[in-house]
């Protein structure tokens, strides 16, 4: 998937008010942004600007504190009424992981220092699954970082690397028994590798406007199953998780 966004990101172009409801900004930010030259853009035979969205995307990537603040309702709206309008193929994703993007980094969450309340939370759901890794993973552009984790010694991963790239595309919990037999990740570094994992079970996790920012996850290394108490209880904590995000860092 993360090919054909940067394909598409390369090519798709948006008007300045689209781009400030993208970015959270003021259309007078984004013109302003435009004549430093932070932001690529040219100009219609008619005089109207357009901005490229693969130069958003650089800009959500430099994450700059006037990027990474609180989305408002209003914002969130604007962005959604604009990914839900008619556009080419496979430009929805690329709408969409930008509003992703930039909702991961105004959770105010990423390398910030360990916190009892979720790692009590890994704890908790390692030991009601009987699993020997637990983590809670938020993803950004390029890289995987753990909040929390029992059973891993990485604080991140390569994003290209991460189950939860799929698990955030849905609201539900996404179970792989043996991911060995899975062709999504049959040859991922983390399954052919030292960390050998065979089961994955992850639940999004959601921000206040329901961005999924990551996930709550248990894995093993061996192939697995499990219970229906075990999936309900799962669901449960990543709920809780979801409900500590929304109150702030």
């Amino acid at each position: 998937m993360q090919a054909s966004t940067e394909k598409d990101a390369n090519t798709a172009i948006v008007t300045t008010t689209r781009a400030a409801d993208l970015l959270g900004v003021a259309v007078s930010t984004v013109q302003k942004w435009v004549e430093l030259g932070r932001l690529e853009s040219w100009k219609t035979p008619g005089g109207h600007r357009r901005i490229p969205l693969a130069s958003i995307y650089s800009v959500l990537r430099s994450g700059d504190a006037d990027i990474a603040v609180a989305s408002t309702p209003r914002q969130v709206e604007n962005m959604r009424a604009f990914a839900s309008a008619p556009m080419p193929d496979g430009l929805r994703e690329v709408v969409d992981e930008v509003v992703r993007l930039r909702a991961t980094r105004a959770s105010g969450l990423l390398d910030t220092p360990a916190h009892i309340n979720y790692d009590r939370i890994v704890r908790i759901a390692a030991l009601l699954t009987d699993m020997p890794v637990s983590l809670i993973s938020l993803l950004d552009e390029d890289r995987q970082w753990f909040k929390a984790r029992l059973g891993m010694s990485r604080t991140e991963t390569p994003r290209s690397w991460a189950f939860c790239n799929y698990t955030i595309l849905d609201d539900k919990i996404m179970i792989v028994e043996d991911a060995l037999q899975d062709p999504r990740f049959a040859n991922n570094p983390l399954v052919t590798g030292q960390e050998a994992i065979r089961f994955y079970a992850g639940v999004p996790l959601l921000d206040k406007n329901a961005c999924r920012l990551g996930s709550l996850c248990v894995l093993d290394r061996k192939p697995r199953q499990l219970s229906h108490e075990q999936t309900w209880a799962l669901t449960e904590l990543a709920t809780i998780v979801s409900e500590e995000i929304q109150r702030g860092p």
